[in-house]
């Protein structure tokens, strides 16, 4: 007999599952990501001049912001930004 996975529906489609009588858990969540851009749109970032101030602040808020709207307890969110050096 295999074994179903519960947030997968007979299309294979993802689905909501009430989870409301589960143990608390410790869990880790990593994620990366890496975003392609014009060396000249580095270079603003890196400065601090766009036009509506420090795009990396504003991110940094807005991530933030979404983490702490999932239904858990979150007690801890970083976020580390690693701007390549131009050649």
């Amino acid at each position: 007999m295999t074994q179903q996975l519960t947030h997968i529906d007979a299309e294979g489609d993802a689905r909501m599952v009430d989870v409301s009588e589960k143990a608390e858990t410790k869990r880790t969540a990593i994620a990366e990501g890496f975003v392609a851009m014009q060396p000249e749109t580095l270079t603003v970032i890196e400065s601090g001049s766009a036009k509506k101030g420090d795009v990396l602040a504003a991110r940094t808020y807005s991530r933030h912001n979404g983490s702490q709207a999932k239904p858990a307890t979150l007690y801890h969110s970083a976020i580390r930004w690693l701007l390549p050096k131009l050649r």
